[in-house]
C-alpha cells in the first residue's frame, strides 16, 4: 500500500488522482475535514467520477508531528510520497516552518525505517539548490548550497528536511528527492501557494520584474515522482523544471490567458526595496501578515536559470510547455469564477 502525506495539497491531490488511475491502493493523511473538499475539486477537473475516486482513498487523520497517529498510518505501507510541507516566507513563522518541514520530515523518514518501507519520494524545492555568481550559468543538482547566503527561512527549512532524508539513506532507506520550480496547477486559487498567482493576476497587477526562475506544471511534478519511484534510481535528487521564465513573461502569459491587461510597468529594485520596508512597517503597526519580505523581494529580482538535463536524460522526458500549462489553468480558473 502507498502512503501520501500532504494529500490535500496541490501536489498531493494530483498525485492521488494519478495513483488511483493506476488502481493503486492508497492511504492519505489529512489534518482537517474542510481540506478534503479541495481534493474532490481537483479530481473534478479531470473526471466526472470525482466522488467515486475520492472514496477509494483510505483517509487517516494525522499530524506529521504526532507519532502515535503516524504509526497507525504506516501500517502495511510499502512506499511513501512525502508531500506535506508548510510554505511561508514570514520570519515570524520560522519556528513553525522548522517544526513541520524539518521535524515532520524526520518523523516520516524515521517511521519509514522502522516499518521497512521500500522507498520514499520527498518533494523539496529548487529553493534548496545553490546558485552561481554569474546568473547566466545554469544551476544543476551539483551546484552547492551556500549556508552563508541570505537564504529565505522556507529554503533553510526545506534544506534541513533534505538533510533528514539523506541521513535516512545512510541508515538504509531508499529515497529520491524532486526539486521542482514554481509549481503551477488549479484549484487552490486563494491559498498561500503558487496557484494564487492566477487570482492575483486576474485582479490586476500593474508591475512586473525582470527576475527569472523555473516553472513546472503540477502534472509533470507528479509524473516525475511516479517515474522515479517506479525506477531503480535511489538516493539521488532531481531538478524538475519545464522552463525558465521571467516574471514579466509569466505575468503577461497568464494575463492573456485570463483575458485581463498584463502589467505595463517594471518594478525597479529601488521601488521593490521601498515596498518591502513599508510592508514591514505596516505589519508591525497593524499586526498583519507580511505580503512582501526582504528575501521574497530579493527573489523576484534575481535571475536564476535551472538545468533539467539530469531528469530529462534519465527518462527521455518531455515537459509540458508553459504556454500550454498557463492556458489550461487559466481556463479552469475562469470556469471556477463563473460557477
Amino acid at each position: 500500500m502507498i502512503l501520501v502525506t500532504g494529500g490535500t495539497g496541490l501536489v498531493g491531490s494530483h498525485l492521488l488522482f494519478q495513483l488511483l488511475q493506476s488502481n493503486a491502493s492508497v492511504r492519505a493523511i489529512y489534518r482537517t475535514e474542510k481540506t478534503l473538499s479541495k481534493v474532490k475539486q481537483v479530481f473534478s477537473y479531470y473526471t466526472d467520477t470525482a466522488e467515486i475516486m475520492f472514496n477509494k482513498i483510505e483517509w487517516i487523520k494525522a499530524d506529521i508531528n504526532d507519532i502515535p497517529q503516524l504509526q497507525s498510518a504506516f501500517k502495511d505501507i510499502t512506499h511513501v510520497y512525502h508531500c506535506a510541507a508548510f510554505v511561508s516566507f514570514e520570519p515570524s513563522d520560522y519556528k513553525l516552518l522548522r517544526k513541520i518541514n524539518i521535524k515532520g520530515t524526520a518523523n516520516i523518514v524515521n517511521l519509514c525505517i522502522s516499518f521497512n518501507v521500500e522507498k520514499l519520494c520527498y518533494v523539496s524545492s529548487i529553493a534548496t539548490i545553490g546558485h552561481h555568481a554569474n546568473p547566466e550559468l545554469l544551476i544543476n543538482e551539483k551546484t552547492e548550497w551556500n549556508a552563508d547566503y541570505d537564504n529565505s527561512i522556507y529554503a533553510i527549512t526545506k534544506y534541513g528536511a533534505e538533510l533528514e532524508v539523506w541521513r535516512a539513506t545512510q541508515e538504509g532507506l531508499n529515497a529520491v528527492i524532486v526539486n521542482p520550480g514554481i509549481i503551477l496547477g488549479p484549484g487552490y486559487w486563494h491559498s498561500k501557494g503558487s496557484s494564487s498567482l492566477f487570482h492575483r493576476i486576474h485582479k490586476g497587477l500593474p508591475y512586473y520584474t525582470l527576475g527569472i526562475t523555473g516553472f513546472i506544471d503540477v502534472i509533470d511534478v507528479v509524473k516525475s515522482m511516479l517515474l522515479l519511484m517506479n525506477s531503480n534510481t535511489k538516493n539521488e535528487n532531481f531538478i524538475v523544471v519545464s522552463e525558465n521564465l521571467s516574471y514579466k513573461s509569466f505575468f503577461t502569459k497568464t494575463a492573456n490567458a485570463l483575458d485581463v491587461n498584463p502589467p505595463k510597468k517594471e518594478a525597479k529594485s529601488w521601488l521593490i526595496n521601498i515596498v518591502w520596508r513599508l510592508d514591514w512597517l505596516k505589519s508591525m503597526v497593524l499586526r498583519q501578515p507580511r505580503r512582501l519580505t526582504k528575501l521574497t523581494a530579493k527573489s523576484i529580482l534575481s535571475v536564476k536559470k535551472y538545468d533539467n538535463t539530469k531528469f530529462k536524460t534519465l527518462f527521455d522526458f518531455q515537459f509540458i510547455p508553459m504556454d500550454t500549462t498557463i492556458k489550461n489553468i487559466g481556463k479552469m480558473y475562469l470556469r471556477d469564477l463563473k460557477s
